[in-house]
């Protein structure tokens, strides 16, 4: 046993070197990288920049409000270890800016993400603001972003999946929230992903635009919470033509029966496109669903291809 667990710290620590020997940037808070802050590395990446960069950010919590400019294209962060590189900041929507006014939600996010190809792994999100609103961890708007392996912590608003043209890849994450907390216009897919509801709430606010096909799609995830029974719906629609679709979802009994909420609108119920496929557990009751949702059928559900619903763009695995 003790040389198994000594094998296991040292392929641990050689895949921890390879991966911040291969960077091209190190981040460490306490001076041993190239810089002390995120912001710093983000900068020195050329702009227009055509091959990627990569940033190696050390374990450390790294209070700052960051942004990935749309020049930036193809930043890559790869985390020390998720649970300890964490990038955080503190502002919501009622917080005044320096002009006395309130943020809003698009101005309380911790972190903004404009340029294409953006990927990161290992890495920890959080806007620790607490209960307070609207309080956004990250907003992103560039194209073909991916996160692997990640955790958006928050409270209401955590996830705000702003561009309408964008297309967003969640692999294995873990994101948590209370009210509307992954909401926008986005296509984005969450593959074997926890959801965590926290409280009561909603799951999902999507503003599909109405020209767009796929808005969200939850494949193999898992939703939890510390919730009542029935304290969550799947979602409502922030826009009418809202979009969203979980399949293969394993969900606990905090899920309401009915599954989803027309947000107190019922010409909602016409324009939003609502769907589930072959969920398990205790809150999925199809039978008592509301009647403006779908079950899709086995011939329905090969349209919720990857390659489909990204028009083309296979993230990587």
């Amino acid at each position: 046993m003790k040389t198994f667990l000594l094998f296991c710290l040292i392929s641990c620590f050689v895949a921890e070197t390879a991966a911040q020997k291969n960077a091209d940037f190190v981040v460490a808070a306490d001076g041993s990288g190239d810089f002390r802050t995120v912001q710093q590395a983000i900068n020195a990446v050329p702009d227009f920049r055509k091959t990627a960069t990569v940033i190696f950010i050390k374990d450390g919590v790294y209070k700052e409000k960051l942004i990935v400019a749309g020049s930036k294209a193809r930043i890559k962060f790869i985390g020390e270890s998720v649970e300890n590189t964490i990038l955080t900041y503190d502002d919501y929507s009622a917080k005044k800016n320096v002009f006395g006014e309130d943020m809003g939600t698009s101005g309380s996010s911790s972190v903004y993400i404009y340029g294409d190809e953006f990927s990161a792994e290992n890495i920890t999100f959080q806007n620790s603001s607490g209960p307070v609103g609207q309080a956004v961890a990250v907003w992103v708007a560039g194209d073909k972003v991916q996160f692997k392996n990640c955790r958006f912590l928050g409270f209401q608003d955590t996830l705000y999946t702003y561009g309408y043209k964008s297309r967003q890849y969640y692999k294995d994450c873990y994101i948590e929230g209370t009210v509307d907390f992954i909401f926008g216009s986005s296509t984005a897919v969450f593959e074997n992903c926890e959801i965590f509801c926290k409280k009561s709430g909603y799951i999902t606010a999507a503003s599909t635009h109405d020209s767009t096909k796929y808005g969200y799609v939850f494949l193999d995830c898992r939703i939890k919470g510390n919730g009542s029974p029935g304290s969550f719906y799947l979602g409502r629609p922030w826009r009418p033509y809202a979009k969203t679709v979980f399949i293969r979802c394993a969900m606990d009994d905090i899920v309401h029966p009915v599954g989803w909420n027309n947000w107190g609108k019922e010409s909602n119920e016409k324009t939003v496109y609502y769907a589930e496929y072959k969920n398990t557990g205790e809150g999925f009751k199809p039978g008592k669903r509301v009647t403006w949702s779908h079950q899709l059928s086995d011939l329905q559900v090969q349209e919720y291809e990857i390659v489909k619903i990204f028009d083309g763009w296979v993230p990587d695995k």
